[in-house]
C-alpha cells in the first residue's frame, strides 16, 4: 500500500541508527566504473562488512544472476545473510534503499525518495539510474511479506511494511542523519545543490524533511568532507552517537581544506540545540592523517561507461571515520591502513569510549573508498518494530 498522507501526520518517525534494528540492506558490488578489476577486492571488503554486521543482525543482500554465485561462495554458511534478487545500477544501498520509519504501535513503514545519481543532468555521477531509482520500491514489494514464497520475506518475519512515496523529491539516505527524537542534520552543500530539488526553497526542503521523517527541527551544516563527490553528504562528516551526542570529522591541520569546513560545522553545532532544546556534545573524530588519493595502478582497473563520472590519478578521496555502521552489537568502522594505521587506532579508541555497549570492529575499507564512499554508504538499516 502507498499512502497519500505523510508519515508525521500518521505518527511515524525515522529512528536513530543507534536504536534496535531488524536488519540491514546491502547490494553486492559489480559496476566496473566504481569497483576496479572486476570488483574482486571490493567484494572482499563488502564480505568483511557483511560478516561483521551479521554477528548481531540479519543482512539482506541484493544480488543478480551475474553476481549471485560470487556472493554465495564468499558468504557461505552464514545464516544471517539472506540473498534476494534485484537489478541495480550500483551498490550504494544507503542512497537507493528505502528509509524506514516506526511508530509507538510497533508498526513499520518506509519512504521512497527520488534518486538521480547524486545530481541528475546537472552533476550526476552516471548517465542512467533507473534501476537504482526503482530499488526501494522493489525491496518493499519483494521482501516485506508480500511474496510468501520469498526466502527474504520469511527472514524478514513477514513483517508488513507499507510505503510513502516522496518522489519526485530527490534525496539520498546518506544526506540525512537523525536522533530519532525530532532532530535531523543535513548539509547545505548537498541538499541545496542545483542537481537535487532546484525549484524548492530551503524552507520548502526543510518542511518536506520534517513531514517525511517525523521531525521537528532540521540543522543545516554548511559543509561535509572535502572533495566528496556526493556534494558532501552529512553521513561522511557528522553522525549521532545518541540523543544530543555527535561525532564530527575533524583535522587539526590548518593547511588541510577540511580544517575550515569542519571548523564551520563545529561553530554552528556549538551554537545550536536539538529539537528538545538540548545542547550538543560534539566528539571530534580526526580524519586520516595522510590524504588518500587515486593511484595510477588503481585507475587501470576501472571501466567507465559513457556519461559516467571518471577518476584521475591524484584525485583526493573523501576518507572519513565517521562513515561507520551501527549494528545491534557493534560499530563497524573503516580502516585505511598503511601510513594511516596510527590514525585507524586513534579513531577506534575514540569511538570505543563513546559506544561503550558495542564491540568496535574495524574493516579494511580502502577498496570501498575507491568506489566513492564507505561503510555507511553501502548499508541501510531496518529498525526493529
Amino acid at each position: 500500500m502507498i499512502y497519500d498522507t505523510t508519515p508525521k501526520a500518521d505518527g511515524f518517525r525515522m529512528p536513530g541508527e543507534f536504536e534496535k534494528q531488524r536488519g540491514c540492506i546491502m547490494i553486492w558490488p559489480e559496476r566496473p566504473g566504481s569497483w576496479p578489476f572486476g570488483a574482486k577486492k571490493a567484494r572482499e571488503a563488502f564480505a568483511n562488512v557483511i560478516k561483521a554486521i551479521a554477528k548481531s543482525e540479519k543482512v539482506f543482500l541484493a544480488v543478480n544472476e551475474r553476481t549471485r554465485a560470487s556472493a554465495e561462495a564468499m558468504l557461505a554458511g552464514n545464516s544471517n545473510v539472506i540473498l534476494f534478487d534485484a537489478e541495480t545500477d550500483d551498490a550504494w544501498a544507503r542512497d537507493v534503499g528505502p528509509t524506514f520509519l516506526v511508530n509507538d504501535k510497533s508498526e513499520l513503514r518506509a519512504v521512497n525518495w527520488e534518486f538521480n545519481a547524486w545530481g541528475g543532468a546537472y552533476n550526476g555521477l552516471y548517465a542512467s539510474w533507473d534501476k537504482d531509482n526503482a530499488f526501494a520500491m522493489n525491496f518493499i514489494s519483494s521482501v516485506t511479506g508480500d511474496n510468501s514464497d520469498s526466502a527474504a520475506a520469511e527472514a524478514f518475519g513477514k513483517k508488513k511494511c507499507d510505503i510513502y512515496d516522496a518522489a519526485p523529491f530527490v534525496l539520498e539516505g546518506g544526506s540525512i542523519h537523525t536522533d530519532g527524537e525530532g532532530t535531523v542534520i543535513v548539509t547545505e552543500s548537498c541538499l541545496l545543490s542545483k542537481g537535487r530539488n532546484p525549484s524548492m526553497t530551503k524552507s520548502e526542503i526543510e518542511d518536506k524533511l520534517k513531514e517525511y521523517l517525523g521531525a521537528e527541527k532540521v540543522i543545516w551544516l554548511p559543509y561535509g568532507i572535502y572533495n566528496d563527490e556526493t556534494d558532501e553528504h552529512v553521513d561522511n562528516v557528522c553522525a549521532f552517537a545518541g540523543p544530543a551526542e555527535l561525532l564530527l570529522a575533524w583535522t587539526d591541520n590548518e593547511d588541510d581544506p577540511q580544517y575550515e569546513m569542519s571548523l564551520a560545522d563545529l561553530k554552528l553545532l556549538e551554537a545550536e540545540t536539538d529539537a528538545k532544546g538540548r545542547k550538543f556534545t560534539v566528539h571530534k573524530l580526526p580524519i586520516p592523517d595522510n590524504c588518500i588519493s587515486i593511484r595510477e595502478e588503481d585507475l587501470e582497473g576501472y571501466e567507465f561507461e559513457e556519461g559516467e563520472d571518471t577518476r584521475e590519478v591524484g584525485e583526493r578521496l573523501a576518507a572519513s571515520y565517521v562513515n561507520f555502521y551501527i549494528s545491534n552489537g557493534a560499530v563497524i568502522m573503516p580502516a585505511f591502513g598503511g601510513s594511516n594505521s596510527e590514525s585507524d587506532k586513534r579513531a577506534a579508541n575514540i569511538v570505543k569510549e563513546i559506544f561503550t555497549d558495542r564491540e568496535i570492529i574495524m574493516v579494511d575499507a580502502l577498496d570501498i573508498l575507491l568506489g566513492g564512499g564507505n561503510i555507511h554508504c553501502i548499508t541501510q538499516q531496518i529498525p526493529f518494530a
